[in-house]
């Protein structure tokens, strides 16, 4: 796939891994729309760095809480950039959670937001897509879900399914459309947590360090341009699965 010319959507695109993925993409020639929900002005900032690069760029909130708003992310970049042919599912939360504690209201809030709002996203997409144009979606999920957390329950689960999503979505939508994912590792620190939790994280990796973000858009962006891989789960995590 070339990729200059093309547009894309990068849910999360405002902030951390969503904000380098539109950035890497923009770098590439792609006109980026970067969803967010509430962090407008990291978005908005992201958006003029990506227009500092020479590509068009546009923002938009879309509450992917609910996952019926999720066609809502095609609707809007049509109108702000025109028919987008790459879509990336990076918005995903990250509750700390148990079988033994997570509640009914929690377990179907994070299911919406981090695999059923990717499912519908990726659904509009696929059907607004013209015949005569090939597309391609990148889903970000998480190496744990082949190594659990002792927390975070809900969130593995939820990655759970993106894997099987992947995989069931590259099959039923090619051809036309490629559907692959990145499983991250130790990329950034998590939220409110500081570099050097992260680095205590990644010492025991096989590489020793904290990948970092471009490692992440490289993997992606080759996903994007080769166009004879589909149903992929790339692992991007300093060999931590060799653990």
């Amino acid at each position: 796939m070339e990729l200059r010319g093309r547009v894309g959507i990068v849910t999360g695109g405002g902030v951390r891994v969503g904000r380098a993925i539109a950035l890497g993409l923009a770098r590439s020639g792609v006109d980026v729309f970067i969803h967010y929900n509430r962090s407008a002005d990291p978005a908005e900032r992201t958006a003029e760095e990506a227009r500092n690069l020479g590509v068009r760029a546009a923002v938009g909130s879309v509450d992917l809480s609910d996952p019926v708003n999720a066609a809502a992310l095609v609707d809007l970049t049509q109108q702000s950039l025109g028919q987008p042919s790459i879509l990336v599912n990076s918005a995903s939360g990250f509750p700390s959670d148990t079988i033994a504690d997570v509640s009914v209201d929690a377990w179907r809030a994070t299911l919406d937001l981090t695999l059923a709002s990717p499912v519908f996203a990726t659904q509009a997409f696929a059907a607004a897509l013209p015949e005569d144009l090939d597309g391609a979606v990148v889903n970000i999920t998480d190496v744990r879900t082949q190594t659990p957390y002792r927390e975070h329950f809900s969130y593995v689960v939820a990655k759970g399914g993106i894997d099987t999503f992947t995989k069931t979505a590259a099959l039923q939508l090619a051809p036309r459309i490629r559907v692959n994912a990145v499983a991250l590792g130790v990329i950034l620190p998590p939220p409110h947590e500081d570099d050097d939790y992260a680095s205590r994280l990644a010492a025991d990796l096989p590489l020793a360090r904290v990948g970092g973000t471009g490692p992440v858009v490289a993997t992606i962006l080759s996903l994007l341009e080769n166009d004879f891989v589909t149903g992929e789960i790339v692992r991007v995590d300093g060999g931590g699965h060799l653990t």
